[in-house]
């Protein structure tokens, strides 16, 4: 049979109480820090952007929405906007559908790949 040696444990660094409360949440605390500062604050920074960017919408902009369709903005309502895209053509989309302004980088990205 083999004997269990509890001295060659405790020399190894191991005891029996576990360690301190602390050490051990300080790896959990050191996990959600990364996700936070990697994932969530980007995040948030981009979804203010957009925010700040469909508020500041108005009439006779020329935009392009997510789906592709250029025009240029005709009246808002609310959060419904009239796009005129040729002559005498208008359509209306949701405020969310814009993406960015004809010509400039996408302010929203598109669902589509």
């Amino acid at each position: 049979m083999m004997s269990f040696d509890a001295g060659a444990v405790f020399a190894m660094g191991l005891n029996a109480d576990g360690g301190s409360p602390l050490l051990q949440i300080v790896p959990f605390i050191l996990i959600l820090a990364i996700f936070y500062f990697i994932i969530l604050l980007p995040s948030k920074r981009k979804q203010q952007k957009v925010q700040e960017f469909l508020e500041n919408l108005k009439e006779n902009d020329r935009v392009i929405t997510t789906s592709g369709i250029y025009g240029q903005i005709a009246k808002i309502n609310g959060d419904k906007v009239a796009l005129q895209v040729a002559d005498k053509v208008r359509i209306d989309v949701s405020k969310a559908a814009i993406g960015g302004y004809q010509g400039q980088p996408p302010v929203v990205e598109s669902a589509n790949p």
